[in-house]
């Protein structure tokens, strides 16, 4: 299946960018661990991060990319879940869109 793929336009700096993809990791280890399990997320480089998640028994795989105009959120949908991948790409750039001050209407 090919990956789905959100772009979040920004008007941030790539440092400021980052530190609050950190505070979003924590923030949903916190809050979601009961529902999804463990949230793996590395920086691989500065503005590469891996992420990986299980939730419903569908593991999920993806990576996020800063660039300088927007935040690129790469992630492979397993199984079934592509079915509801409008609905992912939604929640996505709604939570995304809120963290980095651009949200889509």
């Amino acid at each position: 299946m090919k990956p789905l793929e959100v772009r979040i336009p920004h008007r941030l700096p790539p440092a400021e960018v980052r530190r609050r993809i950190d505070d979003a990791v924590v923030r949903a280890r916190a809050e979601y661990a009961e529902m999804v399990g463990p949230i793996d997320a590395a920086w691989e480089t500065d503005d590469r991060m891996r992420v990986g998640l299980t939730a419903m028994g569908m593991q999920f795989n993806g990576h996020v990319e800063v660039l300088m105009e927007e935040l690129l959120v790469t992630l492979v949908l397993p199984g079934m879940a592509g079915l509801f991948a409008g609905r992912i790409q939604s929640g996505i750039e709604e939570r995304l869109g809120g963290l980095l001050g651009s949200q889509r209407v």
